[in-house]
């Protein structure tokens, strides 16, 4: 077996998903837009628009999600 420099590629190809939000959350996301393209002079964002971009920032501050992974990546390394 040939030891390559690179590991195995990701799949990077986006992934459909479809969720049910209920009403209230769905109406705060429509608020959040409007106020959004309110505040960059354009128009509002639609709520489609908005969850990649409030999940990746959730993940990406949440400690604890960190701390778990980088514990799970240490744990699998060795």
């Amino acid at each position: 077996m040939v030891k390559l420099k690179l590991g195995p590629i990701a799949d990077d190809k986006p992934v459909k998903l479809t969720v049910e939000l209920p009403a209230a959350l769905f109406r705060n996301l429509v608020a959040y837009g409007q106020i959004l393209g309110q505040e960059s002079g354009g128009p509002p964002v639609v709520p489609a628009k908005l969850v990649v971009p409030m999940l990746e920032r959730f993940v990406s501050t949440d400690r604890g999600f960190a701390k778990a992974k980088r514990a799970r990546k240490a744990d699998n390394a060795g």
